[in-house]
């Protein structure tokens, strides 16, 4: 969309969450939300990597459904280490992930999901995409966490976001 209104879905959500955090406002406060929820998707609309044609929608519910379940598995697993730091099996380390996910929209969403896993951190990517470096917590096989994000994450992004 052209014009003022770039996002309009972003400047309902930004009003909405203006709103919720100042109940009972008076009429400025309501004034000043809705200024910035039109102002800020205008004057932010560069960052934005490229426009979002979704895919697949029977993919993103299997994808939040496997996120969903590995966060839970590590979220055990962290705490076990947390709660028995001498019994930790296997030491931590960077494992390299070869990449095949160009748009910038799903390696957002891959890095999300990288790092509200518990035990897993985004450590880089090379300048031309095709190279990501994890650090994990416990790195037993480097190759089956290669397998496993490229299996479980990668591929449903690339059939989310890509054509």
């Amino acid at each position: 969309m052209t014009g003022w209104l770039v996002a309009p879905l972003v400047s309902i959500g930004l009003f909405a969450a203006w709103w919720l955090l100042h109940p009972g406002a008076g009429a400025g406060q309501l004034l000043l939300g809705g200024v910035l929820a039109l102002a800020l998707p205008l004057l932010l609309q560069g960052l934005r990597p490229r426009r979002v044609r979704v895919r697949h929608p029977a993919a993103i519910a299997r994808l939040c459904l496997r996120v969903v379940l590995d966060t839970t598995r590590s979220n055990i697993a962290v705490l076990r280490y947390l709660l028995r730091p001498s019994r930790r099996p296997h030491p931590a380390g960077f494992v390299h992930i070869p990449l095949q996910v160009r748009d910038p929209n799903a390696l957002a969403v891959l890095a999300m999901i990288v790092c509200i896993t518990p035990g897993t951190v985004w450590a880089e990517l090379s300048a031309d995409r095709s190279m990501l470096m994890l650090h994990v917590l416990e790195v037993a096989d480097a190759q089956e966490i290669v397998r496993h994000v490229q299996t479980h994450y990668e591929r449903p992004l690339m059939e989310i976001f890509e054509p």
